[in-house]
């Protein structure tokens, strides 16, 4: 028994050791150093409850956990120094995120002193829960929300005996069934089993009756300098459909702003005192941005399914979508591409390589990969031993280019960007050859190019104002012509809809003699045309006209009359003028439409 027990511990150490040599030897994991992976860690968190700080102002950054742990207890505050637990503090509720900020702007930022270092904010439940120097500092809660006066009038009443706890449950199940939002209290105790309402009700009902909503994400922004040791604002998004931004010293809610749906994500950028843009991804599937001074959300953007991460990258957005896929938007909501992934997502991160100037997307997958995106294409694909759910980028120790990583196990990875590591931007999708993306070798700026580029910055406003005064001009003179045409008629097809007439001529011949051909149709749909002129207007020391005027007979519509006549040139000089056909109502003196011809010049005369 014993032997067959060593041997399936020695198969499970091999097959253990296979797969941790099938993962070094994975071509995207080449490219990362691994720095320490520890499986048993018993660390259960995600993107949002990690963070990178140098919470003690000495150089080395450490890394800040809130460890969901069984999800109803354990739940703990960890700070890793390097690899080992440096503190631990015991969370009361379920965390939902944790950020580090700058509370003052005590300088210079040293250790021990307490307004020369971050504090940590750990958002969960309806509370904020700030710490200094890794001990309790503050506790913030969220303003409370109004209670249905149905349901404290219910509370009332069991409190005075008046009614009993089953009918206290009927009633809040009704209420509950018509949508109404019902305070914690009454939810919990909806939930309850019947024999164990009565004590329930005994324990609470002398309790006021309080409705608070809970934090469900939290983000950081500068208040008025872009530092990255310069005051922060926290940034709340709840389950009550709104977003509040709480000032850093005083834990005032400086702003409130309203969205159609509950915020899960949430990307700032900009400064609170000067102009701030937020994107907020929501729970009905749909992209939310709300600016400074804005109390709704505006430009919407839906998506095909619901989003489970949401990054900026510049001046768009990337988002992963329950449907395995990712995609990128512009912040006016105009879709850019669309990327198929091999499997869900469980988690995203930004990837900001200050020193080589490199930005790209970390999208962590359920086929236990982590893949690295630049814009639309696959740089990088990290092979891991189990599905990573926390992601986080960023300085850990001295080191800037570190990624740490937590799986659905409770595992620990740790790796180190290598400083030599290049990521080559391919497409793995059928399309354009690699030729087309390589730049073109733009010659250098001649003289004469940076002459005049100077000139246009001098006299920028000078000449922007006689662009516009030309276009202007050029728009007038238009106008002018257009209502010319309309009051002379000079337009070869109809304006007015009580004679749709279209007109065309044509002229045959060399010379001295031509011949003219006018046609005329009738655009109408059933309305015959009558009481029609044919006339002409030229210079009779020129030409020659044979019929001057040409009775029309009634006009069929859809069909085309020809009319013609004969023109003589008179001179002999090699000169040339234009004939105006109009076309007459009997009755009327401005013509239906009018037809100006240009005469080609005549040949001489030949005597023989």
């Amino acid at each position: 028994m014993s032997s067959e027990v060593d041997l399936r511990s020695q198969r499970a150490v091999m097959s253990q050791r296979e797969e941790t040599e099938d993962i070094k030897s994975h071509e995207g994991n080449s490219k990362w150093l691994n720095a320490y992976y520890d499986p048993m860690a018993s660390l259960y968190t995600l993107s949002q409850c990690m963070t990178l700080s140098d919470i003690n102002a000495d150089g080395d950054s450490k890394l800040v956990i809130a460890d969901l742990g069984t999800g109803t207890a354990q739940m703990k505050l960890k700070v890793y120094k390097g690899t080992s637990l440096m503190s631990e503090n015991t969370l009361i509720d379920l965390p939902t995120g944790v950020v580090t900020f700058y509370m003052d702007i005590t300088e210079p930022r040293t250790p021990g002193i307490c307004g020369g270092v971050p504090a940590i904010a750990v958002a969960s439940g309806p509370y904020m829960y700030i710490y200094k120097n890794l001990k309790p500092y503050f506790k913030f809660t969220l303003p409370s929300m109004e209670i249905n006066p149905v349901e404290s009038d219910l509370w009332n009443q069991v409190r005075d005996d008046k009614i009993d706890v089953m009918v206290l449950r009927e009633m809040l199940d009704g209420m509950r069934a018509e949508g109404t939002n019902l305070t914690v209290r009454s939810l919990k105790f909806c939930q309850l089993a019947q024999e164990d309402l009565e004590l329930f009700a005994n324990i609470h009902k002398h309790s006021p009756l309080k409705r608070q909503t809970v934090i469900t994400c939290l983000n950081t922004m500068k208040k008025s300098m872009a530092d990255d040791d310069a005051i922060s604002c926290l940034v709340l998004g709840t389950e009550s459909q709104q977003v509040y931004i709480l000032d850093p010293e005083a834990f005032t809610v400086l702003t409130t702003m309203t969205l159609p749906s509950v915020p899960v994500f949430l990307s700032v950028s900009g400064l609170y005192d000067v102009e701030f843009r937020l994107v907020v991804a929501c729970r009905n599937g749909n992209i939310y941005t709300l600016r400074r001074g804005a109390k709704t959300a505006k430009n919407c953007i839906e998506l095909n399914s619901q989003p489970v991460g949401l990054e900026r990258m510049g001046k768009n957005i990337v988002v992963g979508c329950m449907d395995e896929t990712l995609q990128c938007y512009t912040s006016k909501g105009k879709k850019l591409w669309c990327v198929k992934l091999p499997g869900s997502v469980t988690t995203m991160e930004v990837v900001d390589n200050k020193s080589k100037g490199f930005r790209a997307v970390l999208v962590a997958l359920s086929n236990c990969e982590v893949h690295m995106y630049k814009d639309k294409y696959l740089v990088n694909s990290i092979k891991t031993q189990d599905i990573v759910t926390g992601l986080k980028y960023g300085r850990f120790g001295r080191e800037d280019g570190t990624l740490i990583m937590t799986t659905k196990g409770g595992g620990l990875i740790v790796k180190i960007l290598k400083r030599t590591a290049q990521f080559e931007e391919k497409d793995p999708s059928a399309g354009p050859p690699a030729a087309q993306n390589i730049k073109l070798n733009v010659p250098k700026k001649t003289k004469l190019f940076v002459d005049q580029t100077m000139r246009e910055r001098e006299n920028a406003v000078t000449m922007h104002r006689m662009f516009q005064h030309d276009l202007y001009r050029l728009r007038l003179n238009t106008a002018r012509s257009y209502v010319k045409a309309l009051e002379n008629s000079l337009n070869p097809i109809s304006t007015n809809p009580a004679e749709p007439l279209k007109l065309s001529a044509q002229v045959q011949g060399i010379g001295p003699s031509f011949k003219l051909t006018v046609n005329l149709q009738n655009t109408s749909l059933n309305n015959p045309s009558m009481n029609l002129l044919i006339t002409f207007q030229y210079d009779d020391k020129l030409y020659a006209v044979q019929k001057t005027h040409i009775s029309v007979p009634m006009l069929v519509p859809g069909l085309n009359y020809a009319y013609e006549t004969f023109v003589e040139c008179l001179s002999d000089k090699g000169i040339s003028d234009t004939i105006k056909v109009f076309i007459l109502k009997q009755g009327r003196s401005v013509p239906i439409i009018t037809a100006v011809i240009a005469m080609p010049v005549s040949e001489t005369m030949v005597v023989v």
